[in-house]
């Protein structure tokens, strides 16, 4: 098929690099968006299919996406790697969509618990490779702040999700799955236009699946990695804020409920909006700092990450203890605007310490990491909620956060932007 010239001249633009971040953030935005929509379906669903009046059974659909989608990271990881991204992108936002699609004609229980599952699958393909692509398109001058651009799709994907109910209860279920499926689905079609494969400075072929001539082996790769004590540092340094990152997720409305002594429609809204709001603003301030602080020091990313995690030292003590509207809404921006400079520069301080043939695999083992401390803070702080614990959970998971920051900023010494094998 010939490429249309206008599409030719785009990829050979200076600034094409922005154009892959535009591209992806509306990728990801489809992303969270397809999977939070059950989340707040479930009154409507339960209708139709009434094995979803259990909240055990409902608890199944929703945790077999987290586990497939963790076990997945570091096996996407390793295929975004070795393969053409581009496709791997477009193929992965395909088979979601589609399974999207089809959740809208499911008719049983069983149907939408396969279908949740092949959805980890599909999803957990996304991430590594567009984290790996982006900053392959961007130097140490822009590459945090194309990363925190691009997590902002996620937020908004996020936020977007939470309005399922609203959609399901205004038109019906079926048709909120069936219309999303569908328009990921033809941006799929879209991608094949525009995106490109890069790899050490070279366009890649779009034809064909293989990325680089000479694969790297397996176990040679893992290996590196494995021996790289600074990437141990960093899946630490990324699955322990994910424990406060997870809890605030899941169960920040419900600490605004009990603390606030307001309804659940109410705390719901609130809270998810000062999130979203904090952390849109983090990724970009801190994707602005980061690269502006690393061509004066080379560990600015890493102060810039660590300045915004110690932001949610504070915030998550008063998130816990506080009972006025003031104090708790506040310390909620504090950690989402703390949250977000960390989630901005993940990716580029890992480009700091792991050569770019490995950083997909890298990233997917970190998100696996970042995923299962999810799901087991997320039980823990249920059983605390039971006990009427839960302030004082939030509170306690300061002090982890805390010690984290001192080992990076102990341990992680970058000797290069990009960091690259002999």
């Amino acid at each position: 098929m010939d490429v249309p010239i206008e599409v030719k001249r785009m990829k050979d633009s200076k600034h094409y690099p922005w154009v892959v971040v535009a591209l992806l953030w509306v990728v990801a935005l489809l992303n969270y968006t397809d999977r939070q929509m059950l989340s707040t379906m479930r009154p409507s669903m339960q209708m139709d299919i009434a094995e979803l009046q259990s909240a055990a059974n409902f608890g199944y659909l929703m945790a077999i996406f987290l586990w497939i989608y963790g076990l997945m990271s570091p096996v996407s990881g390793i295929i975004a790697d070795r393969l053409n991204r581009k496709w791997l992108i477009v193929g992965s936002l395909f088979v979601w969509s589609g399974v999207t699609f089809g959740m809208g004609f499911a008719t049983t229980f069983d149907q939408l618990y396969w279908l949740r599952a092949i959805m980890g699958v599909s999803e957990a393909l996304y991430i590594p490779a567009s984290l790996s692509l982006i900053a392959d398109f961007h130097t140490s001058k822009t590459r945090s702040l194309a990363v925190g651009i691009h997590m902002t799709g996620l937020y908004m994907g996020q936020a977007l999700g939470g309005f399922g109910a609203t959609l399901a209860a205004t038109f019906s279920w079926h048709s909120t799955f069936q219309s999303f499926g569908l328009i990921g689905i033809l941006y799929s079609l879209i991608l094949i236009l525009f995106l490109r494969e890069k790899k050490g400075g070279i366009e890649i072929a779009d034809a064909g699946l293989s990325r680089n001539k000479e694969k790297t082996s397996l176990f040679k790769g893992l290996g590196l990695l494995f021996s790289n004590v600074s990437f141990w540092i960093i899946v630490l340094y990324f699955a322990v804020p994910s424990l406060p990152g997870w809890a605030v997720k899941n169960w920040l409305p419900t600490l605004f409920s009990e603390n606030l002594n307001i309804d659940m429609s109410m705390a719901g809204p609130i809270s998810t909006i000062t999130i979203a709001a904090s952390s849109f603003i983090g990724v970009i301030v801190g994707g602005i700092l980061s690269d502006k602080w690393v061509q004066k020091n080379i560990r600015g990313r890493i102060y810039t990450s660590a300045i915004g995690l110690s932001l949610t030292v504070p915030a998550l003590i008063l998130i816990g203890l506080g009972h006025s509207l003031f104090n708790i809404v506040g310390a909620a921006f504090c950690f989402g605007l703390g949250f977000g400079m960390f989630d901005a520069n993940n990716m580029p301080i890992l480009c700091q310490l792991v050569a770019p043939q490995y950083r997909a695999t890298g990233y997917g083992i970190m998100n696996m990491a970042g995923i299962f401390s999810g799901a087991y803070i997320t039980n823990l702080l249920g059983k605390s909620s039971d006990a009427g614990h839960l302030g004082n959970d939030f509170a306690m998971l300061a002090g982890i956060v805390l010690v984290v920051i001192f080992i990076q900023l102990y341990f992680l010494r970058p000797k290069a932007n990009d960091y690259e094998t002999n």
